[in-house]
């Protein structure tokens, strides 16, 4: 007796490719999942966003003789070079007491952003070996990019905590501000690194002229002058005033700095900085990552 066998799934006659592989549950290799789908298996790849980005800190400085050391003393050094510049031959410290705690604060915080949607413009196309060799969702490229960076600023952070307190500068509750200001400042940059990582996975080119970009962007965003001081002497447009105080580089330090340094005068700050803040958050990081979303499966092609 001819023992029984499975009947195979069925198909329509002279069906097409897609229909029989329909037909047996066949998916398109790299098919964009839907978005909530997406959100899933990313988080499920928490682990190797975190290590991965751990990694990448790890070997920044692995050749170097002082190593993760670098990492502060790059952004103090930065400090160092524009104290000299604009506080002393340009005159930029005049009338922003603490100055050089107004200084360094700014320099962390942009620090962060800069090179974040700098990392974010090679996170894909750096990477396109690993994005054509193994299926996870892309978005955790630039993602560890940010958490790369975050780490980062974290030691800044600290060290800045120390330099505040060698220039006076006491612990108040204000100073427990400076945590919504790092998540809203995170997601900000998440978005953006997820919107310059789909630009630059289709024209690499942009990374080269990210850097004449974010310097105009450094110098519009009040890190080494006061904006409110700026545009108390001069007569600028409206348009141009309002795009100087709700550029959210320039409210994302000017909060850091209300939430840390005694002297820096709260009635300065545009109005309503905190909703200007979350919108900033929410605009770029939701909608940086929906557009990112929306080009899964162009990724690693070409």
């Amino acid at each position: 007796m001819t023992p029984p066998t499975l009947a195979p799934a069925t198909a329509p006659a002279h069906c097409t490719p897609a229909e029989l592989a329909a037909a047996h549950g066949l998916t398109v290799s790299g098919a964009r999942p839907p978005l909530p789908a997406y959100v899933r298996r990313l988080w499920q790849r928490r682990h190797f966003v975190t290590a991965y980005a751990t990694a990448r800190m790890q070997a920044t400085y692995s050749t170097a003789k002082l190593g993760q050391v670098w990492h502060l003393v790059t952004p103090l050094l930065n400090a160092a070079v524009y104290y000299f510049i604009f506080g002393i031959v340009m005159h930029a410290s005049h009338g922003v007491p603490d100055y050089l705690p107004f200084l360094i604060t700014g320099i962390f915080v942009w620090d962060f952003i800069g090179s974040s949607i700098n990392a974010g413009t090679r996170a894909v196309h750096s990477n396109l070996g690993l994005v054509r060799a193994l299926h996870f969702p892309r978005a955790s490229l630039p993602l560890a990019s940010v958490v790369q960076l975050f780490q980062q600023l974290l030691v800044t952070m600290g060290a800045l905590v120390l330099l505040l307190l060698a220039f006076g500068q006491l612990p108040t509750p204000s100073w427990l501000l400076a945590l919504p200001v790092l998540f809203l400042t995170a997601v900000f940059c998440a978005g953006c690194a997820m919107v310059m990582a789909r630009i630059g996975s289709k024209s690499p080119d942009v990374s080269q002229l990210m850097p004449f970009v974010l310097r105009t962007w450094m110098y519009a965003s009040g890190v080494m002058w006061s904006i409110d001081q700026m545009l108390s002497q001069d007569q600028l447009p409206h348009w141009v005033a309002l795009a100087l105080k709700t550029n959210p580089a320039a409210v994302y330090i000017d909060l850091m700095r209300y939430a840390l340094i005694d002297s820096f005068d709260a009635h300065a700050l545009p109005h309503h900085v905190w909703a200007i803040a979350v919108g900033w958050a929410l605009l770029a990081g939701v909608g940086g990552f929906v557009w990112f979303w929306k080009a899964e499966e162009e990724y690693g092609r070409g």
